[in-house]
């Protein structure tokens, strides 16, 4: 059977789209090969084709995750300025949709107690998806005309990430929300966008 010339990269695309899934729902140590093959559509000895090892598919997996978050979409929206886009980030990270997400989300909330137990390649590539956040958020940060956009921006991951983390941990619907709703109000009025919400 012949492929199409693209075959390979389109099978590699697949398995990756089902691996950074995979890592989201069931963490990254539980990763099964088996399971993302199988998810894709492929046998398992198709693997080794694409990836040489469990580690090399959870590296990939996890620049996935960061390929496939809305960060960039959403803070380099066209015809938006940065407090409005920032504005728009917030909503998206601090909502409910976000904490329930399971499969999709901002990588960051479901890797960031993991990252000192992954391999080193993962969690290279998790750093990288860190510092490449914390760099959109302070070019905003900058543009706002803050003087420390590089703290700002590394601070208010930190309490986002923070904030959708314990909203995901309180049983309570009407608390969680209440953790979002508050982060948002509060990082909104420290920086100055109250005005565009």
């Amino acid at each position: 059977m012949r492929y199409a010339p693209n075959h390979k990269e389109e099978t590699r695309e697949k398995l990756l789209k089902e691996a950074a899934r995979a890592i989201r729902r069931d963490g990254p140590h539980n990763l099964a090969l088996s399971a993302v093959m199988a998810k894709a559509g492929l046998t398992n000895g198709g693997f080794y084709a694409h990836f040489k090892s469990r580690d090399d598919l959870l590296a990939a997996g996890v620049e996935q995750m960061f390929r496939e978050g809305r960060a960039r979409s959403i803070l380099e929206r066209p015809g938006r300025d940065a407090g409005a886009n920032l504005t728009a980030f917030l909503d998206f990270y601090l909502s409910a949709a976000h904490r329930d997400a399971r499969t999709f989300g901002c990588p960051l909330a479901f890797l960031n107690t993991e990252a000192p137990r992954l391999p080193e390649a993962a969690a290279k590539r998790f750093a990288e998806g860190l510092n490449g956040l914390i760099g959109l958020l302070a070019d905003k940060m900058l543009a706002l005309g803050r003087a420390d956009a590089a703290d700002d921006a590394s601070s208010l991951l930190s309490e986002l990430v923070g904030a959708l983390g314990l909203a995901r941990a309180e049983p309570d619907a009407a608390k969680s929300d209440l953790i979002l709703e508050r982060s948002r109000r509060a990082i909104a009025r420290r920086l100055g966008l109250e005005a565009k919400q």
